[in-house]
């Protein structure tokens, strides 16, 4: 346990004070419906880094960074465009499908003539957790992820009535438009942060699957929240030594503990509510 915590430390360190703010973001997702905006963004973020690469620079440097901020803004605005109201022919989760669909695609043309190609769309996938060696490429996100969390604490009441109470928020003449954006804006820098840490999949389980165990448990937001940061801690730590024990892709051990606790959460679950119908 104590090698693997030597050659794990800053990757555990992210993945222990990153998530709870993909917690959060998450319970906001699962109550828009929205389910794989994340996905999406992190696809839009890709494609930004993709014309990074034609330009030819290099994937880890800032300029690349800026690019894929740049098109997760462009993304934030499309999605903040596509909001209806409840009686709509076309839910939103088509069209976040479609732009996921298209900037996938649209990231393969453009990396198809890359000597690196296979190689760079891969890496999104499972991001560069491993990578992690120093504070910096750590406390650098983590001071970012502050920044925006203070953001969302400052303006909770608007965010949370967005989200949470859609038809209170209209009826106080919210700029729900203006909101939106910057909720998805914040959202997406977030997403595309963490995509360069620990891919793709990595980023859309620390959003979806603790706050989806935490609803199966509690209402209040305070404890969705608290059960959500106790699953994501849970699961990280648990992927992390099962990645070291076992010689494991680190982010997929991850991904597969987060599972087996959904799929744990989900029996008491039902268990619970078997017991209280007896």
């Amino acid at each position: 346990m104590t090698e693997i915590l030597s050659v794990m430390k800053w990757p555990l360190v992210a993945c222990l004070i990153l998530p709870p703010l993909l917690v959060y973001f998450g319970l906001h997702i699962i109550r828009r419906e929205v389910i794989f905006v994340d996905l999406a963004l992190a696809q839009v973020a890709t494609l930004g880094a993709c014309v990074a690469i034609l330009f030819h620079f290099d994937p880890h440097d800032w300029q690349s960074y800026a690019f894929s901020i740049v098109f997760t803004l462009i993304g934030a605005a499309i999605f903040t465009l596509t909001r209806m109201k409840e009686h709509h022919q076309v839910p939103q989760e088509a069209l976040i499908g479609i732009v996921y669909v298209v900037a996938a695609a649209g990231g393969i043309l453009l990396l198809n003539n890359s000597p690196h190609g296979n190689e760079e769309l891969k890496q999104t996938l499972v991001g560069e957790l491993l990578y992690l060696q120093t504070p910096e490429q750590v406390l650098l996100p983590f001071a970012l992820f502050v920044v925006i969390g203070i953001v969302h604490f400052i303006f909770r009441k608007k965010f949370l009535a967005i989200s949470f109470e859609p038809a209170r928020a209209e009826a106080e003449k919210l700029s729900i438009r203006g909101w939106d954006f910057l909720f998805y804006a914040l959202f997406g820098i977030v997403v595309t942060t963490f995509v360069h840490i620990g891919g793709v999949l990595l980023v859309f389980s620390y959003l979806i699957i603790p706050a989806v165990c935490a609803n199966f448990l509690a209402r209040k937001l305070a404890s969705l929240l608290a059960i959500g940061c106790a699953i994501s801690t849970l699961g990280s730590v648990a992927g992390i030594y099962c990645s070291g024990a076992f010689n494991w892709p680190v982010g997929a051990a991850i991904v597969c503990v987060l599972g087996a606790v959904l799929l744990g959460t989900a029996i008491v679950a039902s268990l619970k509510k078997r017991g209280v119908s007896a």
